[in-house]
């Protein structure tokens, strides 16, 4: 290492440690519940403190690798050795009813001591503070040494960690370096001894629970899955403070890390109180809480927890990695990615809250990364480089939902949202309806969820380009999701399934993409769908028809569809049929039926496969249709705030089964899948203002009139080249849309009579010409384009059917 400073040196201690090649360890932990978090955005590390443990995600299982996250090994260096996971009982509680500082009390079973930690992130710097106190015995505190113990994972990696026992100021401290990225572990007292060592072969842990006694004082471990050990003499210091700093090069790390530490505790303690104080939530939402509020303030400090600090308006989905502990470095992407859903999820529960400056941040944010043809990507790095790269058309529909609201509310300061709101306007023209991947992220066709967003956003961006002037935008738009509108029933609904008998015609999940359509497959003729994450042997085709979720509620949510409609109530009831479960705190639901991507049927974790298990946030999500049909609610807040964690964690998914307590698997309560889900939290913090309200404040008030029972009809039928309609109902209008300039030369009596127009330019949404048919009359429309910028016929007649029986 040749980066030295004046203020520290390198320790050569006793040389390297040995390596122990293959060991990539992740997260781990036992039967506990995150409960806050600290980021680093240069170092993409997210830190999530748990009941007793820093740096662990909840996973309940007996049979788990051994990895060393965040925490303290205690022994009397004779006759015990206790690691705060699996050792110690705890207690957990927060600091202040506002903030998120937390007070960690993990306390020796036979009730001999206790350690007492109260951790904080500094308010000013990336810099996870934790003040530690020991309590107990005197006389078993005069013999004992308490070793903090931590496992980096930087870069958002396991492997190719290095660490380096330094001296800093005259006492030792420990850092780890990937990348360019450093990590210094300090405490105020410094540590009296430290170590460097490969997890597995060398570490604290191993030394430690050889003989109670550390042996092992390795100055640097380079190039692997390491840990870094220290001690601190309890005999001389019963409290002192530890520092986990981050930072862009050692230096950085270094002065921050000695900054803090020399930082009395209670005045950062006080500053960081301060500051959530500032982000109270609204009172009169706790009025539809039904634990006084409780979960509302602590899922309001969630979402914004989960805001970067650098990056700023960038919210990721969790601070987690479902099942992560079992995860190699090969899947690196977790859920501490930007998915535009969930950030719109998070900015509109904070809208929800009157936080309008967040929103807009938010949507800056999506400016900054919406692509050159008005698009996003499925997932990103806050930094807005791609992650998976599929084509979601509500994750391109969200933003202009979003947009809307906050111009509603004259939320969006000086930012010209024109251009944005037209480019993702004019990509759902050009792509809808299919979508790639509905919002599960699996499967490609004509999505009830999808469509819901696309038709309102829509509206939405119809509304926005009006009032900037564009009114034959506008009106283009509006007539196009009125064509979406139009057909929703026809490319989303069977009428022959059998899930539930007597209920042959209810929503599908999705219907795979026509034979002709865009993402069609081999099997298009087929009409199945392949759900992923099945077992081995498993089968993996269904009919689509009898695959179902909910989605089809955020019809009724946006304004589409009225609560009340009968195909949405026979839905329902076979969603209840299929797909929900009944806890001992209210009923949750899975996503859809044939789910995979959930804990097995034998409680082990979810590695490729699994079985899907109950969402709370689809408890939400169902709460929301219930007011809306104007029924009582509370069962669903009640059974939300019931499926949380002690800390007031919203969980991905519950276990929905029969307990399973070798497993620590529980009915109602959390598996291994992400937690906290920030979606589920927005969705939460919704649902009470939605009940504050009497509405649902998700509702976009263009779109309910637009779509209520006086809705006009459409006049429009669509034909794109890469989606090509075989009829039509006579009478509308046969509008042909394309990316590029054309002259389109039609007849409607086979030649005998000829007509011709140029296409109208939209900008980004390309171009179109209308061909008008009369009502009741049968036959059919011929055409050709010439294409105006290559001089270049079509070479063909294309041919649409007049159906004089349609309307």
């Amino acid at each position: 290492m040749t980066d030295q400073a004046a203020s520290y040196r390198w320790i050569d201690g006793n040389g390297p440690a040995f390596g122990w090649p293959g060991v990539e360890p992740r997260w781990s932990s036992a039967n506990k519940d995150a409960v806050g978090m600290a980021y680093s955005a240069s170092s993409r590390i997210w830190y999530t403190l748990s009941h007793g443990i820093l740096n662990e995600i909840y996973y309940p299982t007996i049979d788990r690798p051994q990895t060393r996250d965040m925490e303290f090994l205690l022994t009397d260096g004779q006759t015990f050795v206790h690691e705060e996971k699996r050792d110690l009982e705890r207690i957990f509680e927060y600091i202040d009813g506002y903030s998120s500082a937390v007070r960690l009390t993990n306390y020796d079973p036979l009730g001999r001591y206790k350690i007492v930690k109260e951790v904080i992130a500094d308010p000013h710097h990336p810099v996870v503070l934790m003040r530690v106190r020991l309590e107990g015995d005197e006389s078993l505190l005069s013999r004992m040494k308490a070793y903090a113990l931590l496992s980096p994972h930087l870069d958002v990696g396991g492997a190719d960690n290095s660490g380096f026992v330094l001296d800093l100021s005259g006492k030792q401290v420990l850092l780890a370096t990937k990348n360019g990225i450093s990590l210094v572990m300090a405490a105020s007292c410094g540590f009296s001894r430290a170590s460097c060592g490969y997890v597995g072969r060398s570490d604290g842990w191993q030394d430690l629970m050889d003989n109670l006694q550390m042996d092992w004082q390795f100055g640097s471990a380079a190039n692997g899955n390491i840990a870094l050990t220290g001690e601190i003499d309890v005999t001389r210091h019963r409290e002192f403070v530890v520092a986990i700093a981050l930072g862009e090069g050692h230096h950085s790390a270094l002065t921050t890390a000695l900054a803090a530490v020399t930082t009395p505790f209670s005045q950062n303690l006080k500053r960081f109180n301060e500051q959530w104080h500032r982000a109270a939530i609204p009172e009169a939402l706790k009025g539809a809480a039904l634990d006084a509020g409780r979960l509302l303030q602590v899922s309001q400090n969630v979402i914004l927890s989960h805001e970067d600090k650098y990056f700023s308006g960038a919210f990721i989905a969790s601070a987690s990695i479902p099942w992560g502990q079992y995860k190699g470095d090969d899947d690196v992407g977790g859920y501490h990615l930007v998915w535009t859903r969930d950030m719109v999820q998070s900015a509109t529960a904070l809208l929800a809250c009157g936080r309008v400056d967040t929103a807009r941040r938010a949507l800056v944010y999506l400016a900054c990364t919406q692509k050159q043809d008005g698009s996003f990507a499925q997932n990103f790095w806050i930094n807005g480089t791609p992650y998976w790269k599929g084509i979601q058309l509500d994750e391109v529909a969200f933003p202009l939902i979003l947009a809307w609201r906050l111009w509603k509310l004259d939320g969006l300061g000086d930012f010209d949202v024109f251009p944005f709101v037209e480019r993702a306007a004019a990509f759902l023209v050009r792509h809808a309806p299919v979508t790639q991947q509905e919002r599960w992220e699996e499967a490609a066709g004509y999505s009830p969820s999808t469509l819901a967003a696309v038709i309102s956003s829509l509206i939405c961006a119809a509304d926005i380009v009006r009032a900037n002037g564009s009114a034959v935008l506008a009106h283009f738009l509006e007539e196009h999701a009125d064509w979406i509108e139009s057909h929703l029933e026809d490319w989303t609904v069977t009428n022959n399934g059998t899930l539930l008998p007597g209920v042959p015609r209810h929503y599908m999940r999705v219907r795979p993409p026509q034979c002709g359509d865009p993402y069609a497959g081999e099997r298009c003729a087929d009409q199945t769908v392949r759900i992923n994450n099945r077992g081995p042997g498993e089968q993996i085709d269904f009919e689509a028809r009898n695959v179902v979720d909910a989605g089809f509620l955020e019809l009724v949510r946006y304004g589409v569809r009225c609560a009340h409609d009968p195909l949405v109530v026979d839905s329902l009831k076979v969603i209840d049929h299929v797909l929900k479960v009944e806890t001992s705190v209210g009923p949750c639901w899975r996503r859809y039926n044939h789910d995979g991507y959930g804990q097995r049927h034998d409680g082990g974790p979810y590695l490729g496969w699994g079985q899907g298990r109950a969402w709370p946030l689809l408890t939400g999500e169902r709460a929301h249709y219930e007011l809306a049909a104007g029924h009582d609610v509370k069962p669903y807040i009640l059974a939300i705030e019931g499926f949380s964690s002690q800390g007031g964690m919203l969980p991905e998914q519950i276990w929905d089964a029969p307990d399973m307590p070798e497993m620590g698997l529980r009915l109602g309560r959390p598996t291994g899948a992400a937690m906290p889900l920030v979606w589920a939290h927005a969705e939460y913090v919704k649902l009470l203002r939605s009940v504050t309200d009497g509405k649902v404040f998700d509702r976009i008030s263009a779109v309910a009139e637009r779509y209520g029972p006086d809705k006009r009809s459409c006049s429009i039928e669509v034909f794109r080249l890469d989606r090509q309609l075989q009829s039509m109902a006579a009478g509308k209008k046969l509008r042909v849309l394309a990316d590029d300039q054309f002259f389109l030369v039609w007849t409607l009596d086979d030649w005998k009579t000829v007509q011709n127009r140029d296409s109208h330019n939209l900008g980004c949404a390309g171009h179109f010409a209308d061909i008008e048919t009369e009502p009741g009359r049968a036959g059919r429309v011929i055409f050709t384009l010439k294409w105006g910028r290559e001089n270049r016929w079509e070479g063909r007649n294309i041919e649409v059917r007049l159906d004089p029986a349609k309307t």
